[in-house]
């Protein structure tokens, strides 16, 4: 089986290191860049599963960093590994496309527990439900792609991830607190305020058929409906 293909983008060489190493350990093939041009002429020239970017880099930073990987790659699952634990910081990152984010000082289990999971879901089962009609789109959860007038709108993994369980439960609620912990792992706070985003951006690209909406069940959760 082939390795994970991990590229880490942390300016601190010492604490890149320690990542580097210990996320070898548990098997994954791990490249280290310390800056963001460096880490963006890499993801130019070699496949990588996963990103983990700080956010306070030199020659380019995190968030610039993200803009021009989402450009070229949507699915990539994307982690913020940063001291900046500001809520506003958060949400940012989310806008721009990340898939999670965890504030330094952290443990190696919780960094390993969040890859994992990235992991697990990029494993599809080819047993799943993977095509969906919703509405006049066609949405192919294996490959995270919303399909309209013959245009395809590629997701993130996130938003495939909670597309395909509103898909599973179409004109049902989905609790909250169920979407958190499914898709997350946790319902904490911030993980709350980045569910809001990515349903926010759900929205935005299936506005183009007024029979489909994604709906606020008040302090209950969502629900998509196609009438």
């Amino acid at each position: 089986m082939n390795k994970v293909k991990i590229l880490l983008v942390e300016d601190d060489p010492n604490l890149g290191f320690v990542i580097q190493d210990s996320l070898a350990q548990k098997g994954f093939d791990v490249s280290l860049c310390t800056d963001g041009e460096s880490a963006w002429k890499k993801i130019q020239e070699n496949h990588f599963d996963i990103c983990i970017l700080d956010i306070l880099l030199p020659n380019m930073n995190g968030f610039e960093l993200i803009k021009h990987i989402r450009s070229v790659n949507q699915n990539i699952p994307i982690l913020f590994l940063s001291a900046r634990s500001l809520s506003e910081d958060r949400i940012t990152g989310f806008r721009l496309g990340a898939d999670d984010y965890i504030t330094k000082p952290f443990s190696m289990e919780e960094l390993i527990f969040r890859i994992d999971v990235f992991v697990r879901r990029s494993k599809i089962n080819v047993l799943e439900e993977t095509l969906f009609s919703i509405g006049a789109y066609s949405f192919h959860s294996h490959n995270a792609t919303l399909v309209l007038d013959h245009t395809d709108i590629q997701l993130t993994q996130k938003e495939s991830e909670i597309l395909r369980l509103f898909c599973l439960h179409l004109n049902h609620t989905v609790k909250r607190e169920d979407m958190l912990k499914l898709i997350w792992g946790d319902d904490d706070y911030f993980m709350g305020r980045s569910l809001d985003v990515f349903i926010s951006k759900l929205r935005k690209h299936l506005s183009k058929d007024e029979r489909v909406s994604i709906v606020n069940v008040f302090n209950v959760g969502f629900k998509l409906v196609v009438k």
